[in-house]
């Protein structure tokens, strides 16, 4: 056993600190209101640069950029432009290319990082999980067989092995 200090009781656990999510779980940054100009980063995003931004790639009505806090490496979402809060609200033409930019998601991060399952879908309202129910966007999680280990089922925390900048870039080079 070693020096804990700061850490409360010594005791046989190691500790694994994310200090960058306790942004998300204080809400920082999280819009103030339902109104495109009301605070929402996705309507943000787009402004900045690529990098920045972490935008992975930009069609004409859609966007994918990587989740600030992913579920795993390589978290992706496919937003929209348009400030809408349902799926039924898109127009056909956003439907459509949202499909397109989850399938090019799709080939990406299986090129980039040898994907073998995804987790792919939309939470629409704030009832149903959407962090940002506002602004409609469809998630894209990549999965390989044995990702779920103690740390997210015991330890509530997820180990990203890459940075996101890091991981923006394969993704980016991956889209073709």
């Amino acid at each position: 056993m070693h020096d804990q200090a700061g850490a409360g009781a010594p005791d046989n656990f190691q500790r694994l600190w994310t200090p960058h999510r306790m942004a998300y779980i204080k809400g920082e940054n999280k819009p103030t209101g339902t109104e495109a100009g009301d605070g929402c980063p996705f309507d943000v995003i787009p402004t900045m640069s690529d990098e920045d931004g972490l935008i992975v790639a930009r069609g004409e009505s859609v966007y994918a950029v990587l989740n600030l806090y992913p579920y795993n490496s390589g978290h992706l979402m496919v937003v929209p432009y348009r400030h809408v809060s349902d799926y039924d609200e898109l127009s056909d033409a956003e439907v459509a290319e949202l499909g397109a930019f989850t399938q090019k998601s799709l080939r990406a991060l299986r090129k980039a990082s040898g994907a073998q399952g995804f987790n792919v879908g939309m939470n629409l309202g704030h009832v149903a999980g959407a962090g940002i129910a506002a602004h409609l966007h469809q998630h894209v999680v990549p999965r390989w067989g044995g990702d779920t280990n103690f740390m997210p089922v015991v330890a509530q925390t997820k180990v990203l092995p890459q940075l996101l900048r890091d991981t923006r870039q394969l993704l980016a080079d991956a889209w073709g």
